[in-house]
């Protein structure tokens, strides 16, 4: 998939855990853990505006696009 998540960079950065994003976010540590790992199909839009803000970055902090 050329699409590669860097959650778990942010978190770390923010010194947050899955449940604790996870609970803040409003999804369950196994919807967040999916999307975390890669596996994920989608993201809403809400869902990442709640995690962008939880974690003070931009979209592009936690996607990116490779070949």
């Amino acid at each position: 998939m050329p699409i590669i998540i860097n959650l778990d960079v942010e978190m770390a950065k923010n010194k947050i855990s899955l449940n604790e994003l996870s609970e803040r976010v409003g999804i369950t540590p196994a919807n967040l853990s999916i999307l975390k790992t890669g596996k994920a199909k989608a993201i809403r839009f809400s869902t990442l505006e709640a995690i962008c803000k939880i974690l003070n970055c931009q979209p592009g902090d936690i996607m990116e696009w490779q070949e």
